[in-house]
């Protein structure tokens, strides 16, 4: 039986697994898997947002409960970037290129400033509003995969079939912390402040921060760095 302090810890330090696993495999992601887990990581400091009002996992030191932050979500944050930006190129066989410079004068770029400050706009938007942190946080991440969609219509299928990847993948993870700790779902989340919708124990709010961050994170990195996809060329090619 694991220990309840070290469930956190254990859950997502399995996630630097299957990244790990990409790295090592897929040559030519390896630059962006850096690049979008260090973008990722120092979201894990928004942890006192969320702790306890949307859960208050047992931590390290009791670093969370004592004050909010806690250094799994930092390791968590870190991993599910690399793996969410890389997630559809590598089963899909992608590697990321620079677009053309022409590309670049699109009407719809216009707007690329805009889409890329979509989330964090809805974020501050909604986030004073009487209802549990982690809503606007999921309609934040959704917003900017629309956004991201209007202003880069190719990067629509990527985003759409990103999301739907990235939450199976997710569902695994939460499958794998109820198989090796049980209940503890039902102790650690703050299921009175939610809807109280599940799949199989599973809380439809987990499921749709999943989705939502796969939408969003599966295609930003072609955002910001005006890259497109193009089929991987060999095992050893390095990104643009």
């Amino acid at each position: 039986m694991i220990h309840e302090q070290h469930v956190w810890l254990l859950w997502s330090t399995a996630f630097l697994l299957p990244w790990t696993l990409i790295y090592w495999l897929f040559p030519s992601q390896r630059r962006v898997m850096w690049r979008a887990s260090l973008l990722t990581a120092p979201f894990g400091l928004t942890e006192p947002l969320f702790v306890p009002e949307y859960w208050n996992p047992p931590s390290l030191f009791d670093l969370a409960q004592r004050t909010g932050f806690d250094i799994e979500s930092l390791i968590f944050c870190f991993a599910i970037g690399g793996v969410g930006v890389t997630l559809y190129n590598v089963i899909n066989r992608k590697r990321f290129a620079s677009m053309r410079g022409a590309d670049h004068h699109s009407p719809r770029h216009r707007y690329h400033r805009y889409a890329l400050a979509t989330p964090f706009i809805v974020f501050l938007l909604l986030y004073f509003l009487p209802w549990n942190p982690i809503y606007p946080g999921i309609a934040a991440m959704a917003a900017g995969a629309l956004a991201t969609m209007i202003c880069r219509p190719d990067l629509t299928t990527k985003t759409w079939r990103g999301g739907l990847l990235f939450l199976i993948y997710y569902i695994i993870f939460l499958m794998g912390l109820e198989w090796t700790a049980p209940g503890y779902i039902d102790r650690v989340w703050n299921l009175d402040a939610l809807s109280g919708i599940a799949l199989f124990n599973m809380p439809i709010e987990e499921l749709l921060f999943a989705f939502s961050f796969g939408m969003y994170w599966s295609s930003v990195y072609e955002h910001i760095s005006w890259s497109q996809l193009r089929p991987a060329q060999t095992a050893h090619h390095h990104a643009g």
